[in-house]
């Protein structure tokens, strides 16, 4: 807590855009491209951003996940129940669904935010949404998860949440996603046979996570409690009040929105590039 409320560059005051309950039309590459676009925003004149968002049955590739031998064999796999596009970022494939929520926090990048104070930052988020478990959320790596990282989030040795950070045209956006409800076995088991067939018996570039489903839960699984995506949500709004922010509701600029479409149409270009056989 200290070390972030200490963080002399800590905006108070945060605009907040709620996209959660924008449907199945939304789609992930207009939630990167948003965030792009606030990164712009934030780093021109210094305010920031909280954004809050979901994606129905989407599956996030990371680049290198795109030039697997087999790719478009694990894409013709996920195919009849799930989206597959390629983000603009680092990292490896995730699932996004409704009982996943997605938080952004997006400030200008200065020297009072290093790259872990930004990570912190989100760590010290979840931690207080969820006082009881506070002693038990883990930050470090869970080995057999999907999309491992040392900033994976877990409470005994099952993860549940993964934080991701892209510093781009002077803002700084440290994102989650939150597994808030059904299983994160299941999901793990659909993101593994995606490897198995996009793989098969081919050589990638990287090392290929060997995922085992069982490292994996929703908070729900974890906390024993009935959660929703809306009352987590909620718990992060009053979470990001005690760290002494103002959430101000918001809406994108006219100039926002141009910048928006711009963003849209280079990560849109892409993800059809990585993808192009």
């Amino acid at each position: 807590m200290n070390s972030v409320r200490n963080q002399q560059d800590f905006v108070k005051t945060w605009r907040y855009f709620d996209h959660t309950t924008n449907g199945s039309d939304y789609i992930a590459l207009q939630s990167f491209a948003f965030d792009d676009m606030l990164c712009q925003s934030v780093g021109d004149n210094g305010s920031a951003a909280f954004r809050a968002w979901i994606h129905h049955d989407t599956v996030v590739l990371g680049t290198q996940d795109s030039r697997l031998p087999y790719i478009q064999e694990g894409i013709n796999f996920l195919a009849p129940e799930y989206r597959a596009i390629v983000r603009n970022s680092g990292g490896l494939a995730v699932m996004l669904d409704e009982g996943i929520l997605n938080l952004s926090l997006i400030f200008q990048e200065s020297k009072g935010w290093s790259i872990n104070a930004g990570y912190d930052l989100m760590v010290e988020l979840i931690r207080s949404m969820f006082p009881a478990f506070r002693e038990k959320i883990e930050a470090r790596e869970i080995v057999g998860s999907y999309c491992p990282g040392s900033y994976d989030l877990s409470i005994n040795n099952q993860k549940f949440a993964g934080i991701s950070q892209r510093r781009t045209r002077g803002g700084v956006a440290v994102q989650i996603y939150l597994c808030v409800t059904g299983s994160g076995s299941d999901r793990a088991e659909v993101i593994r046979q995606f490897y198995e067939e996009a793989l098969k018996d081919g050589e990638a570039r990287y090392e290929v996570p060997e995922i085992r489903p069982e490292t994996m839960a929703s908070l729900e699984e974890l906390t024993g409690e009935a959660l929703t995506v809306p009352g987590v949500l909620d718990l992060a709004l009053h979470a990001m009040e005690q760290l002494g922010a103002t959430i101000n509701p918001s809406e994108p600029t006219d100039d926002e929105q141009r910048v928006f479409e711009q963003q849209l149409k280079r990560v849109t270009e892409r993800h059809v590039r990585c993808l192009m056989p």
